[in-house]
């Protein structure tokens, strides 16, 4: 597999696994009981694979 493909497996990789904390937030977020760190640590989860994949991407 050439190194172009591999790259575009891991960022595809990244943008489901990415999806995926975005569709537990929505469903965090319509939960009365849930704690904020709970919240905070899906983000920060979030937002360093949406890094990962600008970084792939340049």
């Amino acid at each position: 597999m050439s190194r172009l493909a591999t790259r575009q497996k891991k960022i595809e990789s990244l943008m489901s696994k990415h999806q995926h904390f975005e569709s537990i937030l929505n469903q965090v977020n319509k939960s009365i009981s849930v704690d904020d760190l709970v919240i905070t640590d899906i983000k920060k989860k979030k937002l360093k694979i949406r890094d990962e994949i600008l970084r792939l991407n340049k």
